[in-house]
Formats: structure tokens, C-alpha cells, sequence
């Protein structure tokens, strides 16, 4: 039986736990101050040190984001291989002390970025890179959603996305959107933001992020993440040389126009795979098989710290791009 460490039973923490468990040679030892029962493959401890002693070989980081690094030097020491939640943090601290350890020790590390296992996205990378209709020369994408309907069972309130100390934010929190563009475009050279609290949301951290940015490559890119858009809905344009490849929530397929031909292409996703549905939980089941599988062969992830740690370094970027209303260049 493979033992997995879980720190942290939040929402995200319940879902890997939940999903952990669906393969029958796991189990699972969960670190959280909550108090519930274990039983043969579920155990749950107070503290790292009691999980430790149930000798873990793999650990999922789920806890508030300003801990993961601190969380993961800990367990990176006992030769533990880490999938950690995004974002990676909320500040570099503490990053060069863990990269060196993950080095050090041959670690095989992933982020939690579940939307590079979403159909659509998988789909426009491959569109992007084959260059179905020539070279990319923008791109602009969208997400928002209301707070407050995350998570409808508790007060928005005392989540870690509504408190800055925790990493919470809208520009962390959605991070996602910087992961995919960085994933599918490469790395960010430029960026200018407006970036902070805007709506009446009684949080203490920033609900609205506008960015303009710029790749290495010279697409240029539009981010806009809300904490207050309802309904739910994202969204990727991207306009290329001989045509555009668009994308929302609302659908569960691809436009493509191509302007040769003047005319536009549908490339259909599931009809049940949208990711408001419950279908949307097997692209959290395929992250975490294709990191199982990677561990098993020590074979270097996609998504590896090192590339959490870039695209943390661009959305603080962003944010000092916002507070110094300047044109900020990424130092990667």
C-alpha cells in the first residue's frame, strides 16, 4: 500500500483525498488541525512530524498558500516527492532555500495547475504549436466569478482567498490563467497592471487584476481576473496570423476562424465536460495520475517547481507593476 501525505483538508485537500483514494493501493495520512476519525486507509494527525512517522514517500500540499514553501523545505528533507497546490506561494522567500533541496535530493515535483488537463486548454496548446492558422500576435483571456459562491457552506470571509496574510487575492488565487499562457506562449518579459480591491467585497486583499503583458516571443497578452463577475465565466481569444482560436465557459467547444478562408471551424470538447460540472473533477483525476506516474518512472514533470516558481515571479511582477504604476520587466 502507498502511503500519501495530504497537509491541509480544505476544499482543495477533501477533493485530492477524495480522489487519492479511487486507486486502491493508497492510502492516505492527512495533516490538519480538524478533528475526524480515521480508519484503515484514511489517518488523520495533528501535526507533520506524527504523519512523518507513518512513513509517507509522497506528499500533496493543500494547506494556505504563504505556507507551502515553509511546508514544503520540511518535507522536501524527508525525501518526500511534493505535488504542491498553486500558487507556489506568496512571496519568493524561502523558494532558493526548497529548489536547492529538491535538487539536491532527485525530488519529482508538480504544481496544482488542473486547468493544462482540461480538454480545451490541452486542445489550444496544440492548435498554438502546430500553428493551425499561423503565428500567435495576441491573446486575451478572462475569469471571473462571485466570491461568495465558491464556497456557499462557509463565509467567504474566513477563506484563504479573501485574506492577503495567506496568500489570498485574485491574482494568486487565479493564478491559473498566468500558468496556461505561460505554458502555452513561454515565458513573460514584460508587464503593466492595474491591480487591487475595488469591489464592496469585505475582504482586505486586491478582487480585480488588469494586466497588459508581453512574451519573450512578442505576443502580447490581456489578463483580466475578477473576484465578483456573475455568473462564473472564462474565456481565451487568440488572434493569430491567418485567424482566430476562441474559447469560453459557456461552451464546450473551439471557434476557429480561418481568415483564408473566410470562414469559422468548431473543434468539439465532451458535451458533458464543462467545468462547472461534475464531469470537471477527471481533469484533477488526470493531474494527479500523470504525477503518480511520473514519481513511479522519476521521470521530470511539465509543471515542476521550477516552473511554479516563474510563474509566481510574474504575477509579483504584476503586482509591483500595479503599485509602481510602472512597465515592470520579469526577472526570472
Amino acid at each position: 500500500m502507498q502511503k500519501i501525505l495530504v497537509v491541509g483538508y480544505g476544499s482543495i485537500g477533501k477533493r485530492h483525498v477524495k480522489n487519492l483514494l479511487k486507486f486502491p493501493n493508497i492510502s492516505v495520512i492527512i495533516c490538519t488541525k480538524q478533528k475526524f476519525k480515521s480508519n484503515k486507509r484514511k489517518k488523520f494527525f495533528r501535526s507533520i512530524e506524527e504523519c512523518l512517522n507513518e512513513k509517507p514517500t509522497i506528499a500533496f500540499i493543500t494547506n494556505e498558500s504563504s505556507y507551502h514553501v515553509k511546508t514544503a523545505i520540511k518535507l522536501a528533507k524527508s525525501n518526500l516527492h511534493l505535488f504542491i497546490e498553486k500558487p507556489l506561494s506568496n512571496s519568493t522567500s524561502g523558494t532558493l532555500k526548497l529548489k536547492k533541496l529538491i535538487d539536491k535530493k532527485k525530488l519529482i515535483t508538480q504544481l496544482g495547475c488542473n486547468l493544462r488537463f482540461y480538454p480545451a486548454f490541452k486542445k489550444i496548446k496544440e492548435l498554438v504549436d502546430n500553428e493551425i492558422i499561423g503565428k500567435p500576435i495576441s491573446v486575451q483571456v478572462e475569469t471571473g466569478s462571485y466570491l461568495p459562491d465558491w464556497h456557499p457552506y462557509e463565509d467567504y470571509r474566513n477563506g484563504y482567498a479573501a485574506k492577503k496574510e495567506l496568500g489570498g487575492g485574485i491574482l494568486l488565487t487565479a493564478i491559473h490563467e498566468i500558468d496556461y499562457l505561460y505554458w502555452i506562449f513561454g515565458k513573460i518579459s514584460d508587464v503593466l497592471s492595474i491591480t487591487g480591491k475595488f469591489s464592496n467585497l469585505k475582504i482586505n486583499t486586491d478582487d480585480l487584476s488588469v494586466s497588459l503583458i508581453k512574451f519573450k516571443n512578442n505576443v502580447i497578452g490581456e489578463i483580466h481576473l475578477d473576484y465578483f463577475q456573475r455568473p462564473f465565466y472564462k474565456s481565451c481569444k487568440i488572434r493569430c496570423v491567418s485567424g482566430i482560436v476562441y474559447w469560453n465557459s459557456d461552451s464546450n467547444s473551439i471557434k476557429i476562424y480561418n481568415s483564408n478562408l473566410k470562414k469559422w471551424f468548431t473543434k468539439k470538447i465532451n458535451k458533458n465536460y464543462k467545468l462547472t460540472s461534475k464531469q470537471a473533477n477527471l481533469m484533477y483525476m488526470d493531474e494527479i495520475k500523470y504525477f503518480l506516474n511520473c514519481v513511479k518512472n522519476n521521470k521530470k514533470t511539465f509543471n515542476n517547481f521550477d516552473h511554479g516558481l516563474d510563474v509566481l515571479k510574474i504575477a509579483l511582477a504584476i503586482r509591483t507593476a500595479s503599485s509602481s504604476k510602472k512597465t515592470i520587466s520579469v526577472k526570472y
